[in-house]
């Protein structure tokens, strides 16, 4: 039991007794008292809320990882000391009214080691655990039957879905701004403070929502983590969830609560008092909780800054284009947009409908191309951050939709923009069926309108039938038709040649340079006059195991563009090309074990020879057609992004 000393006017609307009466409960919202020197040893006492839950497991999160930790743990004192908590974070098991009482006797420390750990430092978490946990209600005590879990801001001690909504948006305010947030600049919905207790507050409308939003919170939980805490012995103490897939939740919680309350609010129709959350039609939105590392942009170098004409040095070139990907909370694409111009590739298309748009679950994501009209650089230019082409992908019913505002595509595509602003109706789509065999995509002009070109993947002899490391990348040859007449065909003849990295007194093998480890020749026909100038050619690769990382990285990517040659500003007697492709080197610090295959930047140029296997691969080159440099985003820091916008 706590005394509370007697506070000066302003403070008062803080309290709910008054100077020199004695309580148990908390403020409503849960705070606090302002200006009063913590020194209480034990208990930590607060209340856990969708209604009053009892048997949910709290604790004190002093690591910072969503999860339970138990001892022996380590934690750092003001001074700089290391003090060792032998029972772990402090935790408690909620009783009746939702009320805890966790013991933080741990958290004293001598005066001559350093000052006592401040529990109002650490937020707090609650999980309701399925078959243990119960929810007290106006008709008894009901069974909590899939698990959720709840988070309250530093010394805030209700914990409810409303104050976990609170908590992350403060979160992701701080991870958006270079400027200190406040927890309690957040902590306002709409009139609503966040952190109350709305069961004593008589909040009909927030319960509504707490309900709610504790309902979309539990349809996220893995279903994993439900059998995991379903055991007969568990008791919410079992680590299952990673801090990324916490973090994920929380934010997701904030992405969608808009959504969520305006169900809620559809449905009470201004009365909140009788509303059956039980049965609204909530989002469901499945969240990727591995936080996946994600293709989020490109910048892309194709315009001569002198105005030479292409190639130029790579000093000369700028920038022409930038794309933005878009992703859903697991990881799906959504879209392709630009400033400027894209140049869509059909065997990129089929790579990526090959894993359902889940762009991490390729090895090397969105092989480069680059739109080397002028058009593209004279649009990039223009002033605003207004986007020129989008590529819209419905995954659910296999198609994708492209839209533009440029001529980029008069010559290269015969493609004319029915529009001067990007209005959602399709210049071009694609449609496509998957077999065991691959993909068969194709290309209608507008959305419904006549078959332009149609591609088939062709599997056999290619990278992924023949590389093993790990999950396909979805790298094959492919046939194209156009007008249902024979256009193309790249087709893999032979099994791959492989070697070791080269290692002479001349050239000592570096580990972490980039070999030609895999060659995998082709044969290109076609009904060009330049189908006969490509080859011999092959896909080259650096693919080996070097210290437990699985390397699977394409390094030439050939290609054959007569449109592009013939462009005013391209210099190409052949249209024979290539692009070359650069990874961050196998001891860069950035590398990890999610990310070994990711481009760090590419090079279009001229076709060369193939090299010779177990070469060091190319120098970065002085002159280029264009260059695309690539950006990264884990999961987690891509939709933290967006909750800025």
């Amino acid at each position: 039991m706590k005394r509370l000393i007697c506070l000066t006017v302003p403070f008062l609307s803080l309290a709910i007794t008054g100077c020199g009466d004695e309580s148990d409960r908390l403020p409503v919202d849960g705070r606090e008292f302002d200006g009063v020197e913590y020194a209480e040893p034990a208990p930590y006492q607060g209340r856990v809320i969708d209604g009053y839950l009892k048997n949910a497991r709290v604790w004190l999160d002093m690591d910072g990882d969503g999860q339970y930790t138990p001892g022996p743990m380590n934690v750092e004192l003001t001074n700089g000391t290391v003090v060792t908590l032998a029972a772990g974070e402090p935790t408690a098991m909620s009783g009746e009214g939702g009320r805890f009482s966790i013991d933080i006797s741990s958290l004293r420390v001598d005066p001559a080691v350093g000052p006592s750990l401040d529990p109002r430092n650490y937020p707090l978490y609650a999980l309701a655990i399925p078959g243990k946990t119960l929810e007290e209600t106006y008709r008894g005590d009901v069974v909590v039957e899939q698990a959720y879990l709840m988070s309250a801001s530093p010394g805030i001690r209700n914990v409810t879905p409303l104050t976990t909504l609170a908590r992350f948006r403060a979160d992701a305010a701080r991870r958006n701004s270079l400027s200190p947030v406040s927890d309690s600049e957040l902590a306002n919905l709409d009139g609503l403070n966040l952190w109350q207790d709305y069961i004593i507050a008589g909040d009909e409308r927030a319960h509504a929502y707490a309900r709610a939003l504790a309902r979309f919170m539990a349809s996220q939980i893995p279903d994993s983590y439900n059998q995991v805490l379903s055991q007969p012995g568990s008791d919410g103490t079992e680590r299952h969830m990673s801090t990324d897939a916490v973090f994920l939740l929380g934010y997701s919680l904030v992405q969608n609560a808009s959504d969520v309350i305006a169900v809620v609010d559809a449905a009470a129709a201004g009365n909140f008092s009788n509303i059956d959350v039980d049965v609204l039609d909530l989002p469901e939105v499945p969240v990727e909780l591995a936080n996946p590392v994600l293709l989020t942009g490109q910048q892309v170098l194709a315009h001569s800054r002198r105005g030479q004409g292409l190639p130029t040095s790579t000093s000369d070139l700028e920038l022409s284009a930038e794309l933005f990907f878009d992703y859903t909370e697991d990881g799906q694409l959504l879209s392709v947009s630009s400033r400027g111009c894209i140049a869509p590739s059909l065997p990129e298309l089929a790579r990526l409908i090959q894993v359902d748009g889940y762009m991490a679950q390729l090895k090397t994501q969105w092989l480069p191309t680059a739109a080397l009209s002028l058009e593209s650089r004279n649009r990039y230019e223009e002033e605003g951050d207004a986007i020129h082409e989008r590529i819209v992908f419905d995954w659910n019913n296999n198609r994708a939709f492209f839209d533009t505002v440029t001529q980029c595509h008069v010559d290269t595509w015969e493609v004319l923009p029915e529009s001067s602003e990007l209005d959602g109706t399709a210049e071009v789509s694609w449609s496509w069926t998957e077999s065991n065999t691959g993909v068969e995509l194709i290309e209608r002009f507008g959305v419904s309108g006549s078959e332009r070109r149609r591609l088939i993947t062709l599997q056999g002899n290619s990278p992924t039938a023949l590389l093993g490391a790990g999950r396909p990348d979805w790298v094959t040859g492919y046939r194209v038709a156009r007008n249902a007449i024979f256009e193309a065909e790249l087709s893999f003849v032979q099994p791959d040649e492989s070697c070791i990295p080269e290692n002479t007194d001349r050239n000592p093998r570096d580990d972490a340079a980039q070999y030609v480890t895999h060659l995998f020749p082709f044969v290109y026909s076609g009904d060009t006059e330049a189908a006969s100038s490509f080859g011999p050619r092959a896909y080259e690769y650096d693919a080996r195991l070097v210290d437990g990382l699985n390397i699977e990285r394409l390094l030439k990517l050939p290609l054959l563009n007569s449109a592009w040659a013939a462009l005013a500003e391209v210099n190409s007697d052949d249209g024979a090309f290539q692009w070359q492709l650069y990874y961050p080197r196998l001891d860069a610090v950035s590398l990890g074990q999610n990310r070994p295959n990711l481009i760090q930047s590419a090079y279009l140029m001229d076709a060369s020879t193939v090299a010779t296997c177990g070469t060091s691969f190319l120098d970065v080159p002085r002159n280029a057609f264009a260059r695309v440099d690539y950006e990264y985003q884990t999961l987690s820091d891509y939709l933290v992004g967006l909750l800025a916008e």
